[in-house]
């Protein structure tokens, strides 16, 4: 019985042992697979914002304008006028829509309501 309860122990004890060491690589490969995406995640941020220090770059107004200056015949621009804006009343608002009571309660005065 004693021998068993040896065997038994032993074996849970060599379960137990291929349990920490397989949980001890999963949580190895976990903690590699999150410093790659911080990696990746510094990386991504890095490009951000170097496209948008380009974006503002190129979207200085001074260059815009000097581009517009350039290219005006090809875009047929024209300058701004008041007449090409429009008046609040001129634009069409959607209807609001109409709501739909389904219970309707009919209510009347009293006689001690009147």
């Amino acid at each position: 019985m004693r021998t068993l309860l040896k065997v038994v122990t032993a074996m849970v004890v060599i379960g137990l042992a291929f349990w920490a060491y397989h949980e001890n690589y999963r949580t190895q490969e976990a903690l590699s697979q999150t410093e790659r995406l911080q990696r990746d995640i510094g990386a991504a941020r890095s490009r951000l914002a170097m496209l948008r220090a380009e974006w503002a770059y190129l979207n200085r107004p001074d260059r815009l304008r000097e581009l517009a200056a350039i290219n005006f015949d090809r875009l047929s621009l024209l300058p701004l006028s008041a007449d090409q804006f429009g008046r609040i009343d001129q634009v069409a608002y959607p209807a609001a829509p109409l709501m739909e009571i389904d219970n309707a309660i009919e209510v009347s005065a009293g006689e001690d309501d009147r």
